[in-house]
């Protein structure tokens, strides 16, 4: 099958790769997509996700170490646990990954607005029986979720529900393809106990407007629930730029 591409983010250069993916990987940290206590993705699911070699990924977490964002440990439940979200070299670090592509996340932050409404109007107005259970099942799941990781696993199942009930492959596929760019290629969404208690709420709205087929509330909330990653992205973005040095 084709699937929609979106070029939004420079791929990572080869030379510098580590580098680069430690910028990523401490911006993404500082958004909140990864929290203190939870344990990074494997070496090897990172390299995927970025479409870089592991020995690069493996240097750049030593680096997070080195500055004290994460800490590595070794053995059977061992890997790379955030220990920190923010660093005296954050600021910079955030700044020279956001601002080069900044208005390109502009026009993609305004094309997810678009294509999430799109996407619950038209679940809700084709969605089948068979469709029911899956998006009950993810939103019982993200209600029940005890920590970051399963929260992040159970919000993506319940997008991705909503989404396959568009009956449109294409959506679907361009929806991914949103989320990836917009988290840097981490495949995840802002979190905080705050974001958690409105997520909780609009996720139960939304999955009654579609299920009710009220397509033109589902627009509406699906809207304005993606709009908490683009508020994280710009309160994150005033950070940095409010500890820029003065010239």
């Amino acid at each position: 099958m084709t699937t929609v591409g979106i070029t939004t983010l420079a791929p990572l250069p080869l030379r510098g790769t580590a580098e680069h993916i430690a910028d990523r990987l401490i911006t993404a940290i500082a958004l909140g997509e990864f929290v203190p206590g939870q344990r990074l993705p494997p070496e090897r699911e990172l390299a995927q996700m970025l479409a870089v070699g592991r020995a690069s990924v493996r240097e750049a977490l030593h680096r997070l170490a080195g500055a004290g964002y994460v800490e590595i440990i070794r053995g059977r439940n061992g890997g790379a646990y955030v220990r920190r979200s923010w660093a005296p070299g954050s600021a910079a670090t955030v700044r020279r990954t956001l601002v080069p592509n900044w208005s390109q996340f502009e026009q993609l932050l305004d094309l997810r607005t678009l294509v999430e409404g799109l996407i619950a109007r038209t679940a809700a107005d084709r969605y089948t029986d068979e469709d029911v259970r899956p998006i009950r099942d993810a939103l019982i799941a993200y209600q029940r979720a005890q920590d970051r990781e399963e929260s992040r696993a159970a919000d993506q199942a319940l997008h991705s529900a909503i989404a396959g009930a568009t009956r449109n492959p294409f959506l679907a596929n361009l929806s991914g393809e949103i989320r990836s760019q917009v988290s840097l290629g981490f495949q995840a969404e802002p979190y905080s106990a705050q974001l958690r208690e409105t997520a909780l709420e609009q996720h139960a709205q939304l999955v009654d407007a579609v299920l009710e087929r009220r397509s033109g509330e589902a627009e509406q909330i699906a809207a304005g629930h993606f709009g908490l990653t683009e508020r994280a992205l710009r309160e994150l973005m005033e950070r940095a730029r409010a500890e820029e040095p003065s010239s």
